[in-house]
Order: structure tokens, then sequence, then C-alpha cells
């Protein structure tokens, strides 16, 4: 055996170097905080989208929303409507159309598990983010409940609650 190099010999030391798998990097784009606040989320899904050249470019400069936009399904198939994706600046006159409605991919088990549900009474679906994995744009989606102005006074007293107690307690520790 030369010096210096590795053989795949059974019983020979292994290189520590192991193949890793990669690690998913997930990079925010935006995000609909408000849903948060306006609805009570029982499930949720990741979903892609269907986009143009001047979308993705768009995208890649984090100019989005998702405070306005809602998703349906319609004849088997799930759309994002209501997002703004503003124009590439550097566009010419092949630029997309900031509102107008993009396709989700699902799977089919999801999209007719969301219809049936969206037909109950009082749950809709909601953008919650959008993000970049692995070099994918994806959106994540809620079956979600409207929330009564009570349960929002509710949340917010609650939230402004743990402020004060934890507030309460650092300064305790300082003591």
């Amino acid at each position: 055996m030369a010096k210096g190099k590795m053989y795949n010999v059974p019983g020979a030391a292994q290189s520590k170097a192991k193949h890793q798998e990669p690690k998913h990097t997930r990079q925010l784009i935006t995000a609909n905080k408000k849903a948060r606040h306006d609805y009570i989320i029982e499930d949720v899904f990741e979903a892609g989208l269907v986009l143009g050249g001047t979308e993705v470019k768009a995208l890649r400069a984090g100019r989005a929303s998702l405070a306005e936009g809602w998703v349906y399904v319609d004849h088997g198939e799930a759309w994002l409507e209501g997002a703004h994706i503003s124009e590439y600046t550097h566009g010419t006159w092949t630029n997309h159309a900031p509102r107008r409605k993009r396709k989700l991919l699902l799977h089919k088990s999801e999209i007719l598990r969301l219809e049936q549900k969206t037909t109950e009474k009082g749950l809709t679906i909601v953008p919650l983010q959008m993000y970049w994995l692995d070099g994918r744009a994806k959106v994540e989606i809620a079956l979600a409940r409207g929330k009564k102005e009570y349960d929002k006074r509710h949340a917010l007293r609650e939230k402004q609650d743990n402020r004060e107690a934890l507030r309460a307690m650092r300064l305790r520790e300082k003591m």
C-alpha cells in the first residue's frame, strides 16, 4: 500500500469525513403576522409555488406581501390569490402582474382534505409564510377558523400578562 492513500479494505480505518445529509436551509421571505392574530390555526401545510422568472427575482430581493392573500380550491387545484409580489425593478415588458393568482403545488390527498374542510362553516385557508427551502419557493398555508373580537382581546391580554410576569421575574433576579 502506498503511503497517504486510503483503500477500501475491510478492517482498514475509514475516513472521518463521511457523507453528511444536507441540512435544509429555510430563508424567510415574508410572513403574514396578522393571520395568527385574526385566526385560530387548526392545521398547517407546506405548498410549492408556480412562479415566472421575474417573480423569482423579485422574491430573491424580498419584495412580497401575504397580508391580503387567501387560498381557495377550484377543480382539484389550490390557488393563492391576493398575495403581492412586486414587479422586478430591472424587468422589461415581460414583467409579471403583481397580484395575479398563483397555483400551489400540493399532494392530491392534501387538496381533497382542504376542499372538504373548507366546506365546513367558519373554516378558511390562509397563507402564513413565504420562504425559500433549498432554493425553492414555498408557502406555509393553514386551515384556520376566524376569531371573534373577544378572543383577540383575550389573546392580547394573555400576551401582556406573560410579558409583565417575565419582567417581574427579571427584576426579582437582579435584586
